[in-house]
């Protein structure tokens, strides 16, 4: 389903976004063996920044809140719900004139990457341990801030 807000927009950085009215993602965390890690989503190819590893997330739809957007993307690219996470605290990207909010959740029962309903946008999905993310092409956004999420963890 298309949105008016879908669509490129460049920021006061001069970069180009994905989302007229901003983008918003759900970065899911849990403790493991040897540390936090966390649910990221191989991006498709034909996508934007494709090949990389980062959170499941897209554009906001026109007046949406952030955590609603990232639920709904959430859910439209993995198939989780709401029921399946407990929300943490929100950290944002403000680029001027266009802003990524990652929304920092739990899940609220196990989660098993392998039953999870990838949509086409993402080529796989698994848990990543902290310690092992500089071994898989991270996504730039996501990269980017992991110096201001890992202390909200």
């Amino acid at each position: 389903m298309f949105s008016p807000t879908d669509g490129w927009t460049t920021c006061a950085l001069g970069h180009r976004h994905w989302g007229r009215a901003g983008a918003a993602g759900l970065l899911v965390h849990r403790d493991g063996e040897i540390g936090p890690e966390f649910l990221l989503q191989h991006r498709a190819e034909w996508s934007h920044h494709g090949g990389t590893w980062g959170t499941p997330g897209g554009a906001l739809y026109a007046d949406e809140a952030p955590e609603r957007g990232a639920l709904r993307e959430v859910r439209e690219e993995l198939g989780l719900t709401g029921d399946d996470v407990v929300l943490g605290t929100c950290s944002v990207d403000d680029h001027g004139g266009w802003a990524y909010t990652t929304v920092l959740a739990r899940p609220a029962r196990l989660i098993d990457p392998a039953r999870l309903r990838l949509d086409g946008e993402s080529t796989a999905v698994g848990w990543i341990p902290l310690a092992g993310l500089e071994r898989v092409p991270l996504h730039p956004g996501l990269a980017a801030s992991l110096p201001r999420l890992l202390p909200l963890l």
